[in-house]
């Protein structure tokens, strides 16, 4: 349109004050343009208005459900979340307690889908399995259940499958990378015996100066030297 400056904003809501029509107008729209109105906050109430506390049940199960969105969570994971977030240890019991009805909250659940996939996906052995699970909450009866699925020929099958993916890219001597794989095992969780045996085997189908260092290891006698260091109570070197 002739005459208007371009750029200008016009229109509902973008202009910063009405049209001047008197002095009545030219004061309103100083007044809007200063801000002068009442402030407002969310959803048209006054913020200076206290606003009702929050019901804590409600608090808590918002808590959770965010936790639950990240990953399943254990009883107890749920439980130190609230408690860190200011929840009274009953309120929590309750909300907890009505999770495990509906199913939200499974402890046996959760340590079944735990070994699987630490099993699977990082090659962890019952022990530390266990220990993970403890960590979480998880109690020892549940734990022992749950990891009664993961066999010791399957175990075995692992530790075998991590050394030859190892060997592929280890280098050195045969005693040194016998002693490295061998701890990778033992980090894992697994047993000196089985992790021993384990390494011999892969040594002995590598090549031939690795299986002449493999005919010469007594897996047994080094496994029970190992397990003797793995004892509580023994001073380590």
């Amino acid at each position: 349109m002739a005459g208007r400056r371009r750029g200008a904003r016009t229109g509902r809501g973008w202009d910063a004050a009405p049209p001047r029509t008197g002095d009545a107008g030219a004061e309103a729209g100083r007044r809007a343009t200063r801000g002068d109105r009442p402030a407002r906050g969310r959803a048209g109430t006054d913020p200076e208005q206290p606003q009702p506390p929050r019901d804590e049940a409600e608090l808590a199960r918002e808590i959770c459900l965010r936790q639950l969105a990240v990953r399943p969570r254990t009883r107890a994971e749920l439980a130190t979340a609230m408690a860190r977030k200011g929840i009274s240890a009953e309120v929590a019991e309750r909300v907890l307690d009505r999770y495990d009805e509906v199913g939200m909250v499974d402890d046996a659940a959760f340590a079944r889908a735990w070994v699987s996939s630490r099993h699977q996906g990082r090659g962890l052995a019952r022990r530390a399995l266990a220990n993970e699970l403890r960590q979480r909450g998880v109690d020892g009866d549940t734990a022992s259940e749950a990891l009664e699925t993961l066999d010791e020929e399957t175990e075995a099958e692992t530790a075998r499958a991590l050394v030859d993916r190892k060997l592929r890219t280890v280098r050195g001597e045969p005693d040194a990378v016998f002693r490295r794989l061998v701890g990778m095992l033992a980090r894992k969780g697994y047993p000196p015996g089985v992790a021993i045996r384990a390494v011999k085997d892969a040594l002995a189908a590598q090549s031939a100066e690795a299986a002449e260092f493999a005919d010469q290891i007594d897996a047994d006698a080094l496994a029970d030297a190992e397990g003797d260091l793995d004892r509580p109570g023994r001073p380590i070197d």
